[in-house]
C-alpha cells in the first residue's frame, strides 16, 4: 500500500510539471480599448493571424472601450496571471495611467513586444503653406486651430508641446470623436492643422487634399522622406502612437518567453510586416521586451512630465 502511495504521489507531481508547462491551454484573450475597425483593434488582429499558429490555440480580441483605455485596463486586473489573457498596451494607456484614470500602475505588467511605432504628424490642407519652416513662423505671434481626437491624450499633448518647445503661441485645441472625422474636417476648413496618423488621412493624402508638414520623430519616415520633422525645426517634440503588448507582472517566465516568441514571429511574418507597409511604417516599429520595455518607462514618465507641464495633473 506505502508503494501505492508513493507511485502516486509521484505521479501527480510529474502531472503537475506537465501542467504548469502546458501553455496554452486554453484561448488567449487578447483585451483592446478600441472599437471594431479602429487603429488599436487592426493591429491587434493583423498580429493574431500568425500568432493564433505559433501558440498554437485560438485567439480572440476582447473590446473594452471606455474612459481613454481605463475600462480595459481595469478589466486586465481581474484576469489571472497565466499567459491567457494579454493587454494591448498604447500611448494614451500612459495618458490615463498618468491622470489616475485607472487602477492600473506600470508595475502591474511586463513588456512583452511592439508592434507599431507610428509618430504623430502635423498636416494642413496642401498649397496653404510652402515650407515646413513657413508652417513654424506662421505660429510665432498668432496661435492656428489644431484638431485633434480626444482631449488629454497624446494627439493635444502633441499639439501643445510641439508649440511650447517651439516657443510658438499656444494653440486651439478642437477635438473630434476619431481620425476619419478630422481628416475631413480639415479638408474642410473646419481647422487649420489635425494632429493625425498616416493611415488617418491615407485616402486625403493620395487625393491631394491634406498635406503632411511636420513629422514628430527624430529621424523621417520611410513613408514619407520628403517631410521635415520637429528636430529638424529644432523642436525637441518626438511622439507617436504606440501599440504594443503587456501582461500581467507575475506571469510566470517561461510563459511570457514563449508569448514573445510567438508574437515577434508573427510579427515579423510577411503578413503583418505587409500591414505595416500599408500604414506607412516598417519592420523597425516590431521590437522585443527589452526595447519595448525601455519605452514603456520612458513613454510613462513624458507623459506623465507633459501633462503636469499642461495643468491636466495638479
Amino acid at each position: 500500500m506505502k508503494k501505492v502511495f508513493a507511485l502516486a504521489a509521484a505521479a501527480a507531481i510529474v502531472g503537475g510539471d506537465v501542467v504548469a508547462q502546458e501553455f496554452p491551454a486554453k484561448t488567449i484573450e487578447v483585451i483592446t480599448h478600441a472599437g471594431n475597425g479602429g487603429g488599436t483593434d487592426v493591429t491587434t488582429r493583423m498580429m493574431m493571424i500568425r500568432a493564433r499558429r505559433e501558440l498554437g490555440t485560438d485567439m480572440v480580441v476582447v473590446n473594452k472601450r471606455g474612459g481613454g483605455g481605463a475600462s480595459a485596463m481595469d478589466y486586465y486586473l481581474t484576469q489571472d496571471a497565466d499567459g491567457h489573457s494579454i493587454l494591448t498596451f498604447t500611448i494614451g494607456h500612459s495618458a490615463t495611467v498618468a491622470l489616475g484614470k485607472t487602477d492600473m500602475k506600470l508595475e502591474d505588467v511586463r513588456p512583452i513586444a511592439r508592434g507599431t511605432d507610428d509618430p504623430q504628424i502635423l498636416m494642413t490642407r496642401c498649397g496653404v503653406y510652402d515650407s515646413a519652416q513657413a508652417f513654424v513662423d506662421a505660429q510665432k505671434d498668432e496661435p492656428l486651430t489644431y484638431g485633434t481626437t480626444h482631449l488629454g491624450g497624446i494627439d493635444d499633448v502633441s499639439a501643445f508641446m510641439f508649440a511650447r518647445r517651439g516657443e510658438l503661441a499656444t494653440p486651439r485645441i478642437v477635438p473630434f470623436e476619431g481620425g476619419g472625422e478630422l481628416a475631413t474636417q480639415l479638408v474642410a476648413g473646419a481647422v487649420d492643422v489635425a494632429v493625425l496618423n498616416l493611415a488617418e488621412a491615407g485616402s486625403q493624402i493620395e487625393a491631394g487634399d491634406i498635406c503632411p508638414i511636420v513629422v514628430l520623430a527624430p529621424e523621417r519616415m520611410s513613408g514619407l522622406p520628403d517631410v521635415s520633422t520637429a528636430q529638424e525645426l529644432g523642436i525637441d517634440a518626438n511622439f507617436s502612437t504606440v501599440r504594443g503588448f503587456v501582461v500581467h507582472a507575475d506571469t510566470p517566465d517561461d510563459v511570457a518567453a514563449k508569448i514573445e516568441e510567438a508574437l515577434l514571429n508573427a510579427m515579423n511574418h510577411t503578413v503583418y510586416q505587409g500591414f505595416l507597409t500599408s500604414v506607412g511604417l516598417d519592420a523597425s516599429s516590431v521590437a522585443g521586451s527589452e526595447v519595448w520595455g525601455n519605452q514603456l518607462t520612458s513613454m510613462q514618465a513624458d507623459m506623465d512630465a507633459a501633462l503636469r507641464e499642461l495643468g491636466f495633473i495638479e
